[in-house]
């Protein structure tokens, strides 16, 4: 895919986007929203795409609106109505992603550009970074999400202090405080954050993506809350093929068995007849389907030796 404002780059199994407007430090345009709109499309509608990162070009990573779009106008636009069509908008998309993503934070992070930063699930910062919230220094409140992720991310006490002061943080005191994961030298920013995406490309693409929405909700929910969507993820989760793989591979590493693993994991279902759609939560797989069992294994693990052409 070509853009202007944006580089969009697919690699085995992640997708790479650099905002690309270095002259000015990564600003927002109306060019570059509806840039980066066709780019979470097609992250969205591409099942191969298993985690993605973001990075900005040249010495920053973004540092919000650009405001010399006004510069040339009578008047300025609505901007709730810009705030929700452009900004608002990529935050929910990134944060509903059902896989990873990844900010590797290359420069000064500001604004919008710092609360899209903010929006990510593993948070790299270069040791140049810094982080702003600008918005107090021109009349405004901070958007693209910066009063959800602030207060949650570092407290009540220091949100309040960084969104009002305006101070910028640099990149050593954002991960002290839990801004960020971690900080990398700046010459070794992009190849970590690219190693991590290789690394997730590889991984349970399902089971990281409940763990992303799961862990995003949990500040809202009730303990019992989380202890039913834990529920329910597990069900869902543990009769994926992926699952029953790493059973197998865990038998094999870990533990004696004194059968064919293999052909109870992975060859049942050509003999038995249920075509791999047995309800391995029910319990009745055992009477229904006679299958053997591995005494050896855990009790918990046992009922996957029943079928497994399940759907990944």
């Amino acid at each position: 895919m070509t853009f202007e404002t944006i580089e969009y780059r697919e690699y085995s199994g992640y997708v790479e986007i650099t905002l690309n407007r270095p002259n000015s430090l990564n600003a927002f345009t109306p060019d570059m929203h509806e840039e980066l709109r066709e780019a979470m499309t097609s992250i969205e509608q591409n099942p191969e795409i298993r985690a993605v990162l973001f990075t900005g070009a040249g010495r920053g990573f973004c540092t919000g609106e650009d405001l010399g779009t006004y510069s040339n106008i009578s008047s300025v636009p609505e901007l709730g109505e810009t705030v929700d069509k452009n900004y608002n908008a990529l935050i929910r998309r990134i944060r509903e992603l059902p896989i990873p993503v990844i900010m590797a934070i290359n420069g000064v992070a500001a604004g919008a550009g710092a609360n899209l930063a903010f929006s990510g699930d593993l948070l790299l910062a270069a040791k140049s970074a810094k982080f702003i919230q600008a918005f107090c220094k021109i009349g405004l409140i901070p958007d693209s999400g910066g009063t959800y992720f602030l207060p949650r991310l570092i407290g009540e006490a220091k949100a309040k202090a960084v969104a009002i002061t305006g101070e910028s943080i640099d990149a050593e005191t954002a991960e002290r405080w839990g801004l960020i994961w971690k900080v990398v030298e700046d010459e070794n920013l992009l190849a970590e954050a690219r190693k991590h995406a290789e690394h997730l490309a590889t991984q349970p693409t399902k089971a990281l993506g409940a763990v992303k929405q799961m862990l995003q909700g949990s500040l809202n929910n009730r303990l019992d809350t989380q202890l039913f969507l834990s529920v329910t993820s597990k069900t869902n989760l543990g009769i994926l093929k992926i699952f029953l793989r790493a059973c197998r591979h865990f038998l094999k590493s870990g533990l004696r068995y004194s059968r064919d693993v293999d052909e109870k994991l992975c060859g049942l279902t050509s003999t038995c007849g249920c075509n791999g759609k047995v309800d391995v939560r029910s319990g009745l797989y055992r009477k229904a389907h006679g299958h053997g069992y591995q005494s050896d294994a855990p009790r918990r693990l046992r009922p996957f030796f029943a079928c497994a052409e399940l759907d990944d």
